[in-house]
Formats: C-alpha cells, sequence, structure tokens
C-alpha cells in the first residue's frame, strides 16, 4: 500500500491524544499519528518508512510482539517499554499491538505511564467533583430550610426576654445561624449565578487578585509577575476566574504566615501557552497554564489527595470552600486545577483551553 493512502486512510488517528503507529508486518512505519510526532519530537516524515524497533530502549520486545499479534495467537498484546526520543529522556510507555482485519497491517499504540496515571486521577477527580456538587447541593438545600425557622424562634424568644444574660444566649443562636446561612449561600453560589461569557485578558485577572491580596497583606508578601504578555484572550467568565485565582492565591497567602512574619513571603502568578495538551479527556492544541506558585510549607500530606473535597482544611478556621469552589468554577471554562506540593514549593497550576 502505498504511504499517501496508508496517510489518508488512517487520518483520523491524529485526533487521539495517545501515540499511535501503523506499521506492516516487518514493523515498518506506514503512518505515526500527530501525538507520537510529538512525543519523539521528529517530524512524521522522519518516521514513515523507518522501523519502529529502532524507537524503542529493547527492540526486540516489540519483534516478539508483532510476531505473536501476526499469528493471531492474541486480540492484543500488551507490554511496558522505553520509547528512546532524540532530543529528549527516554519515556515508559504502555504499549499495545493488534492487528487491522483484513489488512497486512498493525497498530502499534503507545500509552505514556505518566499520561495514563494523570488521566485516571483526572477521571477520579471528575467522578468525585460531580458527586461533590449533588452531594452538597442537597446537603446545602436540607441545612437551609430548618436555619431560618431555628433564626426566626430565636428572635421570638428574644422578644420576651427580660434579662440581658438570657437575650445574649438567643443572639448567639441568630449570629450562628447567619453564619451557616452564609455558608449555604456559598455553597449554592455557583450553581445559583449565570455564567456570564465575554473576552477574558488572564493578565487583567491576575493584576485584579494581585492587587487585592497586597491590600490585604501589605508588608512581609511579594507577588512577582511572570507573564507571557502574548496569550490571547479567550472567552469565559471574568468574575468566575478572579475568584477562582483569588481563592487559591488567599489560601496561599494565609499558609506563608510565618514566612510574611519574617519578611520572606513570595507568591509567583506565572503564564505560559501548553501546546499539544491533553486534560478532562480532550486534547488540545493550545492551552493556558497559570500557575500559583508559593514558597510555603506545602499541603499537609494528610489532605494532598483531598484538597478540592468541600469542607476540607488545611488551616483553622478555613471554610473549606476555595478550592471546591475555585475547581467548580474552572470546571464551568472546560479546564482543570492540579497540584504540586512539597516544603518550600507548592505550585497550583489552572489549565484552561484557549482558541
Amino acid at each position: 500500500m502505498p504511504i499517501n493512502k496508508a496517510a489518508v486512510r488512517y487520518n483520523a488517528l491524529d485526533m487521539l491524544a495517545t501515540l499511535v503507529a501503523v506499521v506492516d508486518l516487518e514493523g515498518i512505519v506506514r503512518f505515526a499519528n500527530a501525538s507520537l510526532e510529538d512525543h519523539l519530537g521528529v517530524s512524521r516524515r522522519q518516521i514513515t518508512g523507518a522501523r519502529l524497533h529502532d524507537c524503542f530502549a529493547e527492540p526486540l520486545q516489540l519483534e516478539s510482539a508483532l510476531a505473536g499479534a501476526q499469528g493471531q495467537e492474541y486480540a492484543a498484546l500488551r507490554y511496558d517499554a522505553w520509547l528512546k526520543r532524540p532530543l529528549g529522556d527516554a519515556l515508559p510507555v504502555h504499549v499495545v499491538v493488534a492487528p487491522v482485519d483484513g489488512s497486512d497491517e498493525l497498530i502499534v499504540e503507545l500509552l505514556p505511564l505518566e499520561q495514563q496515571a494523570r488521566q485516571e486521577r483526572e477521571e477520579r477527580l471528575a467522578d468525585q467533583a460531580q458527586v461533590n456538587k449533588e452531594l452538597v447541593r442537597n446537603l446545602a438545600h436540607e441545612i437551609k430550610n430548618p436555619l431560618g425557622g431555628i433564626r426566626g424562634a430565636a428572635q421570638l424568644l428574644q422578644m420576651e426576654l427580660e434579662t440581658k444574660e438570657l437575650i445574649e444566649y438567643t443572639q448567639v443562636i441568630i449570629h450562628e445561624a447567619d453564619r451557616l446561612q452564609a455558608l449555604v449561600d456559598r455553597l449554592l453560589a455557583p450553581h445559583r449565578r449565570p455564567h456570564v461569557v465575554g473576552d477574558v485578558n488572564i493578565h487583567e485577572v491576575c493584576e485584579r487578585v494581585r492587587a487585592l491580596i497586597l491590600a490585604e497583606f501589605p508588608k512581609g508578601l511579594k507577588v512577582i509577575r511572570d507573564y507571557d504578555t502574548s496569550i490571547p484572550e479567550f472567552r469565559g467568565d471574568r468574575e468566575q476566574l478572579i475568584q477562582a485565582v483569588l481563592n487559591i492565591t488567599h489560601n496561599a497567602a494565609h499558609a506563608l504566615s510565618a514566612q510574611v512574619a519574617e519578611g520572606k513571603g513570595e507568591i509567583i502568578f506565572r503564564t505560559r501557552v501548553g501546546r499539544q495538551l491533553t486534560f478532562s479527556k480532550q486534547r488540545y492544541r493550545l492551552a493556558l497554564e497559570l500557575h500559583v506558585i508559593d514558597n510555603g510549607p506545602g499541603v499537609p500530606d494528610s489532605i494532598k489527595d483531598r484538597i478540592f473535597y468541600p469542607l476540607v482544611s488545611g488551616r483553622e478556621g478555613g471554610s473549606g470552600l476555595g478550592l471546591t469552589l475555585a475547581q467548580t468554577f474552572v470546571q464551568q471554562h472546560h479546564g482543570l486545577i492540579e497540584c504540586d506540593s512539597e516544603p518550600g514549593r507548592t505550585d497550583f497550576k489552572i489549565l484552561i483551553p484557549l482558541p
């Protein structure tokens, strides 16, 4: 089969985030998709016509897999290997070799193990976010209804009381009912407020948050800008994104209390354009990467896997809603927030598709 016909036939494979090559029975590449091209750092013209074996640290594994697949011994063969890259470190991949029915070709699919783990983590996050959303909405409504009755009863009781000491008790009830009402309103806020879409400049968002944080922490904290000014505007809800970045930055500033007291607190806003990224089960040609990096003590190990869950907080007095709301707002922009934390450096990365 001529190479150009194979390219046309397998053109749809370019839409996949996984790395795919179509080879003949000898392992000669007839087609390589865009993901394989990107990860190898080599053009598909150079890959096409070459032996796929040469891309692996242990080529005999692929040779055995191709022979097994040709013999129709298995529907697909799987094994783990190391993919060599001319311009980078070797990449650990899970290899799947499968024959193409009625053809003298085989499809070799390579799943980067790091990417596979990340996709599984994202799926867990997305599933958990959906469960959390339903739980929070139902719980908030169940709490809100009796709260009004409790507050009203306390007000009526207060009108009947004459001693100052007893009135103080009813005031405590009213105050706590109001506090819980405010908490419920925050839980319901993302689901009530309409998504107002307009043109968003991410650096205007960062500058707004920077001004708010420095107004609250005027001493001992530096907020450093590291912007890629070439990032284009995109369609989104500006106020939601301000709130999301503010929640993350506010958490970081509070985590830096010891560093701020010593005059060494530091938060970095870093913007970059990511290319050919896969997140939320989709591949994007371009995506915004906004990093909020602090030099604090890091996220406690006890809550690292749960920081985006509602009512989970790493500091005393925290509501545990800031990161939950931030993740909700970013997901409404088809994006995702990731966290990489160790003592001395915590990096919250916001990913949002760009046009």
